[in-house]
């Protein structure tokens, strides 16, 4: 994978570059600034990016914004979030612009490398890899829009949110992968999200979820 990271603190940007280049990808650019990341991105257009939320110069959401800005000219572009913060109103619009390349991870939750690893290249492959923290903040407190859903179908559809496997998922509810395969089957059909040879349906399944977030 060609990866750009952009993380303003010298010594996790370092160690960001490190851990990427020994699981053999390529870091493209390594940059400190909401301008930089930005031009990074649409310059390189790299298969993944791994992106900070507060970023120089103002430290109030310039990652996102970039990431965000990225997104629009470059439909799909995958960008994973790593950030010690959730940024709601920019997260929402984020996750919910229709297509996957989507990850947002809470920096203190990053437990050991194969996670992190996982996380980016399910995001550069075009699927989700959200912190269920992240996920369970986006959602408190607001109407849920998918009544259709049983509360089993939506614990499933919050795990795919994370970028889980029905095996993984099957693993954390304690119930088989079949049962999981049923359950998917269920939540496609209710959210009318019908065999397509071209669209990964649990992204569209995730986004269509996570869409529901979004301010009215």
């Amino acid at each position: 994978m060609r990866v750009v990271v952009a993380e303003d603190l010298f010594l996790l940007r370092d160690g960001l570059v490190r851990l990427v280049e020994a699981y053999g990808h390529e870091v493209v650019a390594a940059v400190d600034s909401g301008p930089a990341t930005l031009d990074a991105l649409l310059a390189l257009r790299p298969d993944v990016a791994v992106v900070d939320v507060r970023l120089p110069p103002t430290f109030s959401d310039e990652g996102l914004q970039a990431a965000l800005t990225a997104r629009k000219t470059v439909p799909g572009l995958p960008v994973l979030i790593l950030s010690q913060h959730v940024e709601q109103l920019y997260a929402r619009e984020l996750l919910a612009d229709g297509h996957g390349g989507i990850g947002y991870q809470l920096k203190d939750r990053v437990f050991d490398a194969d996670q992190f690893v996982d996380a980016l290249q399910r995001v550069a492959d075009g699927g989700t890899a959200l912190d269920p923290a992240v996920v369970a903040k986006l959602l408190g407190g607001r109407a849920d829009p998918l009544a259709a859903l049983t509360e089993r179908e939506r614990s499933v559809l919050e795990l795919m949110a994370e970028g889980l496997s029905n095996a993984a998922i099957a693993g954390r509810l304690f119930l088989s992968e079949g049962a999981i395969s049923k359950y998917t089957t269920a939540i496609f059909g209710k959210l009318g999200l019908t065999a397509d040879d071209d669209t990964n349906r649990r992204v569209r399944a995730v986004l269509a979820y996570l869409s529901q977030t979004r301010e009215t």
